[in-house]
Order: C-alpha cells, then structure tokens, then sequence
C-alpha cells in the first residue's frame, strides 16, 4: 500500500528543510592565495627547484630587491629587484618591506605590496628567502600574510651529502665549503619552524614533493572563499 507524507510529518518537514540546502551548496567558491616560503641551506638544490616551481600557472613568484650589483647574465626584475642604497634606506622608512636584512654589505628585501596584493586577489605566491627571513615573516603580524602562509624547508639528507653536492657544483673553495657547512649545520636546526620539510633527493623527487604539498593546501577548508 502507497503511504503519503502529511505536510506536518516530522519526515515532510525533513525533507522541506533539506530542499533548501541547493541555494546554500549551489554558490560558487573561490580560493584564497597561498603563501610558499621556501628556504634551504646551499646545496640542498632549492635554487634549481624554485626554477622549475616558477613554471606553475597562477603563481606569482616575489622577485627580492637587492643593493649589489648585477652579476653577468642577471636581469633586472627577473633574479632581483636593483636598487641604489639610497632608495632602498627610503622604502625601509616607508615600511615598503616585509622584510630585509643587511648581509655581507648588501641590502636584501622582499616587497610587501606585490605579495599582498597577488594573495589578496586569489593568487599563490613564492618567496625564495633563507631561514632568517623566514623568521621575520612569521612574525609580522599581517594577517593576510599569516592565514595565507605555508613554509617549506629543503633539508639535505645529512651534511656529508650536502658537502659532495657543494664538491660536485665545484664554484668554491675548500675554505668556502667548509663556511657554508657551517651556516647549513646552523640553519638547519630551525627545520622545525616549518610547516613542511622535505628531505632532499633528486630534483624531480623534490618537486613530486612540492606539489604535494601545493595540492594539499589548496584543499584546506579555511582557504575556501564562498562568493
């Protein structure tokens, strides 16, 4: 026998409440803009990783700003922002950085306005930056910075392996090697400051982990963005 619901039965009024839910899941989404920060000792092949990250559609890769003079083959805009000490002092005054450091008698320094801009309108960022740096955007206190954040560490498998990949790249001396050793031995204890750590392999085993690590934070819930 054919049973009929009542318009008062407690399953019709069910069933009303979830007729609704289409105008509710039926709503467009977006996503947010993801902030990648990456840092490695050198070595550990993240310059070579960043290259081919780079090549991500919708990604705007933070171009760093820098005091030293072009090398060969360097383009400005492209490896660094060029500036002069003076202008570079000014966009300090003004607040322009996110955040910069003086290393080895050069300003370096990332540009706060493109990176919040580009996370703002929905696009994933890339700041290559070392572990210092790393540090002072953690702590900036922007929140568009902070919600959009996702840091990664490149960690050489140990630092004899670190010191063969240094050998192999043959640019440095003896002396040279054994100073960054030192800096990587050093920077590698804050590995646990990030989000994300990869253990370092080969180039490609890199970026398979990498953009794992993209997809997966494009997923989180809390980056979803309902129109």
């Amino acid at each position: 026998m054919r049973r009929f619901l009542s318009a008062s039965s407690p399953a019709r009024q069910n069933w009303r409440r979830f007729a609704s839910k289409p105008k509710i899941l039926s709503k467009k989404f977006s996503r947010s803009g993801i902030l990648f920060v990456v840092s490695a000792p050198s070595g550990a092949g993240k310059t070579t990783l960043v290259e081919r990250i780079r090549q991500t559609p919708n990604l705007f890769y933070s171009v760093s700003c820098t005091t030293r003079a072009p090398r060969p083959g360097e383009i400005d805009g492209q490896d660094y922002r060029f500036l002069s000490d003076p202008d570079f002092r000014e966009r300090i005054a003004k607040g322009d950085f996110l955040e910069h450091a003086h290393v080895h008698g050069d300003h370096y320094g990332t540009l706060r306005e493109p990176v919040v801009t580009n996370l703002k309108g929905g696009k994933d960022v890339l700041i290559d930056i070392d572990t210092q740096g790393a540090a002072v955007i953690r702590n900036c206190g922007d929140p568009v910075i902070l919600d959009a954040l996702a840091d990664v560490f490149i960690m050489p498998p140990d630092l004899e392996e670190l010191r063969k990949r240094l050998l192999k790249r043959g640019t440095e001396t003896m002396e040279q090697i054994d100073s960054r050793l030192t800096t990587a031995s050093r920077e590698m204890e804050h590995w646990r400051d990030y989000r994300y750590t990869i253990i370092s392999g080969s180039v490609e085993e890199d970026l398979q982990r990498f953009r794992q690590i993209m997809e997966a934070e494009s997923y989180l819930s809390r980056r979803l963005v309902q129109k």
